[in-house]
C-alpha cells in the first residue's frame, strides 16, 4: 500500500462543507489533503454542456430513457437530473446501496468535484432557536447542544463569503442576514403575498433566499437568469466548491486535492484514543494508498460520513468509529414534502415577466411557535414555490393541431401560483443507516443500508399544509385546482441528514457543540450527519456555518496542543 507525506488535517469530500472545512484549514496556515471520491470537474472548463443547445445533445436534452432506466433508476427521478446533468449524478448501477423491509427512500448522489454543490437548489435559510430548541421543548430526540447565538457569527461570515440574495423581514423564525439586494417578487407574487398578509399577518410570502449573485461579488460575475444552474456556471453566479472555497483553498498553497479516491477506513489508534488518517482505493485502478494527518474532517455527505464510520470499526470500536453511545447511524432525516396546493390566477392577463428566476418565494413557518396550534403535530412547515405562467410548452397538455393550435400557444398562457410544503421530521430510532455485509459495492466495500419512513407526525403536518395552502391561495383569489397531503418517498426533498447527531451526552449523542467525536478528541463530522434535528427550511447553510466554527475551534485545539 502506497503512503503519503503526514498532513495537519484530513478533509474527506469536496462538496458544501467539505469545501468549507478546506477553506478554513488551509488559511488558518494547515496543510491539507482532500479527499474526493468521484472524477475532477473543473471550473468552467469542466462544465461540457453548460452552453450547449438542445439540437447539439444526442437526445435533445431528454436524455437516453433506457440507459436511464437500466443504469441511473434512482437518480433520473431528481427534477434536476437531465442529458445536460446526467455526468453530475452518480450511476445506481455502480453505486448500489440497499434498502431495509418497508422502507422507500431515494438517495440522490453527485460523485464528482464539489460534490452536489453543483445541483443544490442553492436557497439559503437560517435556523433559529424554534430550531435549535425543538428537540428539548417536545421530547423528540437529543437535545442540540448549540443555540442561535452559538452560530450567528458563523451565519455572518459564510453569508458574506457566499453571497446570498434576500430580502430582510424581520421574522424570529427566520432569522435575517447579511443579504445582497433581493431576486424581485413578480406582480403575481406580489399580490398574493399582500392578500395573504391582509387576513393571516403572520404568514409572510417573501422571496427565496438564494446563493444566486445579483451582483458581481468577491471576483465572481453576476447572475444571468438562465436557470441552467445544475449544469455549472462558469460566471461563478451560484455558490459552489469550484467557484468559491476552492480557489480559496488553493490560493493559500497548503491544498493537496486527490479525486477518484474512495476513501474505505478511517484509521484509528487505540493507544493514544485518535484517528491517525485514512485509507483510499483508487476508482480508476484499484490501488490503495493511505495518508496519517493530525485530524481528520468527514464532510463526505450525511449518510457517506455515516457509512465510513460504520466501515472503520476495529477491535477497540467493533460498534463503528466513535460509537461508545451506540446511536451511530440512527435518528436518520429527511423533509417530507408534497404540492400542497395548486391554484390558477385570474386577473393578471395583461402582466408577465422576463427572464428566468433562479429562485421562487418561501412562506416560513408559522404553526407551533410561541402557541402550540399544530393539528396533531409539535413542528412546524414552510412552504416554498411561486407564481408561474404557462409557455408554449403547455401544448404539451392539451389537445390540439394545426396552425389554430400553434397560434393559440404563442402568447403566454394562464398565471398559476403552487406551494409545496417541506415539514420538520421527527428524529426516530427506527430511521436508521446499517451495514449490509451481505452485500458490497464493485470495489468490495459492503452497501449502506437505509431503513426509513414517516410517522404521524409529519402526515399530521403535510395534512394541516394542504388545508392552510388551499386556504391562503382562495382568499387571495386563486382557484385550487389540486393539492395533496402525503409525503413523496424518503430522500425526495434531497435533505437527507442526520445519523451522528450532536448532544450533551456522550451516551445518548455522537458528536459534541463543536462537531467534535465524543471518542475521539481528533475527529470532526461537519456535513448533515451532525445533524440532530431537521427544521423545515434548507439545511445547506447551516452546514456550512458549523463547518466554519467547527474549523475554527479545532486550528485552536491544534495550536495548543490539545489535540
Amino acid at each position: 500500500m502506497a503512503e503519503q507525506a503526514e498532513f495537519d488535517a484530513i478533509v474527506v469530500g469536496s462538496g458544501i462543507s467539505g469545501g468549507w472545512a478546506a477553506k478554513e484549514l488551509t488559511e488558518a496556515g494547515l496543510k491539507v489533503l482532500m479527499l474526493e471520491r468521484g472524477r475532477d470537474i473543473p471550473h468552467q472548463t469542466g462544465y461540457d454542456t453548460e452552453m450547449k443547445t438542445p439540437w447539439e445533445m444526442p437526445f435533445r436534452g431528454v436524455g437516453d430513457a433506457e440507459l436511464y432506466r437500466r443504469e441511473y433508476p434512482v437518480q433520473m427521478l431528481n427534477r434536476h437530473f437531465t442529458e445536460y446533468t446526467q455526468g453530475h449524478f452518480v450511476n445506481d448501477a455502480e453505486n448500489p446501496y440497499a434498502k431495509g423491509p418497508g422502507s422507500d427512500f431515494n438517495w440522490f448522489r453527485s460523485y464528482n468535484l464539489g460534490g452536489r454543490s453543483l445541483t443544490w437548489g442553492r436557497q439559503s435559510y437560517r435556523w433559529s432557536d424554534y430550531d435549535f430548541g425543538a428537540n428539548k421543548r417536545d421530547g423528540h430526540g437529543a437535545d442540540w447542544p448549540i443555540r442561535y447565538e452559538d452560530i450567528a457569527p458563523w451565519y455572518d461570515k459564510v453569508e458574506e463569503f457566499v453571497g446570498i440574495a434576500g430580502a430582510a423581514e424581520g421574522l424570529a423564525q427566520l432569522p435575517d442576514g447579511r443579504f445582497l439586494p433581493p431576486w424581485p417578487l413578480n406582480a403575481v407574487e406580489q399580490a398574493t403575498r399582500e392578500r395573504i398578509l391582509g387576513k393571516w399577518p403572520e404568514r409572510v410570502l417573501t422571496v427565496g433566499r438564494t446563493a444566486n449573485l445579483t451582483q458581481p461579488h468577491l471576483g465572481r460575475g453576476q447572475c444571468q437568469a438562465r436557470s441552467i444552474c445544475a449544469r455549472g456556471c462558469s460566471y461563478g453566479a451560484y455558490f459552489s466548491t469550484q467557484s468559491s472555497t476552492l480557489p480559496a483553498a488553493q490560493a493559500t498553497g497548503n491544498l493537496t486535492l486527490v479525486t477518484d479516491a474512495v476513501v474505505e477506513k478511517v484509521d484509528y489508534d487505540s493507544a493514544s484514543g485518535r484517528v491517525t488518517g485514512v485509507r483510499w482505493i483508487d476508482r480508476k485502478d484499484g490501488t490503495r494508498t493511505k495518508a496519517t494527518a493530525r485530524m481528520v474532517f468527514l464532510n463526505a455527505g450525511s449518510f457517506n460520513s455515516v457509512h465510513l464510520m460504520l466501515n472503520s470499526a476495529s477491535e477497540a470500536m467493533p460498534n463503528g468509529l466513535a460509537n461508545s453511545s451506540g446511536v451511530l447511524g440512527t435518528h436518520i432525516m429527511d423533509h417530507p414534502s408534497t404540492l400542497s396546493a395548486m391554484a390558477i390566477m385570474p386577473g393578471f392577463e395583461d402582466v408577465t415577466s422576463y427572464g428566468n428566476r433562479p429562485t421562487g418565494v418561501v412562506i416560513p413557518r408559522y404553526r407551533n411557535m410561541d402557541e402550540m396550534d399544530g393539528a396533531g403535530h409539535t413542528r412546524g412547515y414552510s412552504y416554498q414555490g411561486g407564481a408561474l405562467q404557462s409557455g408554449w410548452t403547455r401544448g404539451k397538455r392539451e389537445a390540439g393541431v394545426g396552425a389554430e393550435y400553434k397560434d393559440s400557444l404563442q402568447p403566454p398562457g394562464p398565471w398559476r401560483v403552487v406551494l409545496v410544503a417541506f415539514a420538520d421530521c421527527v428524529p426516530r430510532a427506527s430511521n436508521r443507516l446499517t451495514l449490509d455485509r451481505s452485500k458490497t459495492d464493485p470495489l468490495g466495500i459492503p452497501q449502506l443500508s437505509i431503513d426509513f419512513a414517516f410517522g404521524a407526525e409529519e402526515q399530521a403536518a403535510l395534512a394541516q399544509a394542504k388545508a392552510d395552502a388551499a386556504e391562503m391561495l382562495s382568499h387571495a383569489g386563486g382557484k385550487v385546482l389540486m393539492g395533496f397531503d402525503r409525503p413523496g418517498p424518503g430522500g425526495s426533498a434531497i435533505h437527507e441528514m442526520g445519523g451522528a447527531r450532536m448532544g450533551w451526552d456522550p451516551k445518548t449523542s455522537v458528536l459534541n457543540r463543536w462537531s467534535q467525536a465524543h471518542d475521539i478528541p481528533n475527529l470532526f463530522v461537519t456535513d448533515g450527519a451532525q445533524m440532530s434535528s431537521s427544521a423545515c427550511q434548507n439545511p445547506s447553510l447551516t452546514y456550512m456555518a458549523l463547518t466554519a466554527r467547527a474549523a475554527n475551534h479545532a486550528v485552536e485545539l491544534l495550536r495548543t496542543g490539545a489535540i
